[in-house]
């Protein structure tokens, strides 16, 4: 069921909504993007801090930045000849707080137990091709 707010507001039919909730969800998948939105976190930062940061080149990170701006995750300051980026201190920051206290809870086990998991398998692999 879709929420009522997004019905009211946004004058989208059904297929459009989950459209717009895909590109959401989309611009999250991206890991670059995920380095980004963390790293703006603590405060707002230029290209070049942002590449020097995250070791990523500028035609990645003005990419990766465009999209952000785009689904309105970062806001755009300009002082004198540089743009600095920063996260949506309304949205988007309360957002990943949320998401972090998630993971924290969830997550964060299931990436443990796969972990676990593929060692354990590693394990059986080796014990069977040495009895061979």
């Amino acid at each position: 069921m879709i929420n009522n707010y997004i019905l009211k507001h946004a004058h989208l039919n059904e297929k459009e909504i989950y459209d717009s909730y895909k590109i959401f969800f989309g611009t999250l998948v991206s890991e670059p993007r995920l380095k980004i939105i963390n790293l703006l976190r603590d405060k707002k930062r230029n290209v070049s801090e942002i590449m020097k940061n995250l070791k990523m080149d500028q035609t990645s990170v003005s990419h990766n930045l465009a999209r952000l701006k785009r689904c309105g995750f970062v806001e755009i300051e300009v002082k004198g000849k540089f743009r600095y980026y920063k996260l949506n201190e309304e949205t988007i920051n309360p957002l990943m707080t949320l998401i972090d206290k998630h993971m924290a809870r969830h997550c964060v086990y299931i990436l443990k137990s796969d972990k676990k998991s593929s060692s354990l398998n590693f394990q059986k692999k080796i014990q069977k091709g040495g009895k061979k």
